[in-house]
């Protein structure tokens, strides 16, 4: 009995660093419709021509204001699920803060998805982490059900990123890795941006 104790102990604290949310394995280049990973900081790009998309995608964020997708096409938007008590999006906030300041002038959005927390838990943390980047208040679920009819994103963390015509280019399950994300983000900067209707 105390061995199968320690089994799951084992088990949970496997889950925490890895990701927030325990999931099923399936195949690593898994589409919406075919399940999803664990959220092992595991990475999946998609070539232009296989693309899903363009993602439609809107809310209001912690301080009340409207936000959507749509209104960045022509730029890289990354986007990313959190809630304030998850250790490993504790620990790439920092990242992600640095991100979005260092990317701001090169056409880069980053948009926070938290279905968790209230306003003042969101609000805590984002100043504790000097979070410039707005994050949609999902309580819903709305952002997520957006995100899932394109790619699965069960585990928290979850970064998604948007090519400049909105199409998902992009996943990483679990604590994403900030110069991967980063090489990510340049390779999608230099694909041409869409011409867009007058």
């Amino acid at each position: 009995m105390r061995r199968r104790a320690l089994l799951v102990g084992a088990v949970v604290a496997l889950l925490a660093v890895a990701g927030c949310t325990p999931e099923a394995t399936t195949t690593p280049d898994d589409v919406a419709g075919q399940g999803y990973q664990s959220g092992d900081g595991s990475t999946t790009t998609w070539a232009a021509g296989d693309r899903s998309g363009p993602l439609e995608l809107s809310g209001t964020d912690f301080a009340g204001s409207a936000q959507d997708v749509a209104d960045w096409r022509g730029e890289v938007v990354v986007l990313n699920t959190w809630y304030a008590n998850c250790p490993p999006c504790r620990a790439e906030a920092p990242d992600l803060a640095a991100l979005s300041t260092d990317y701001a002038a090169d056409g880069v959005q980053v948009l926070g998805i938290n279905r968790t927390d209230d306003a003042g838990t969101a609000q805590a943390f984002e100043r504790q982490f000097e979070v410039p980047y707005p994050s949609l208040a999902d309580t819903d679920g709305a952002a997520i059900a957006a995100l899932q009819g394109t790619v699965p994103v069960n585990a928290v963390p979850t970064t998604v990123v948007l090519d400049r015509s909105g199409m998902v280019a992009g996943r990483i399950l679990g604590l994403a890795d900030p110069s991967t994300l980063r090489s990510m983000v340049d390779e999608l900067l230099l694909e041409q941006a869409p011409v867009r209707a007058p």
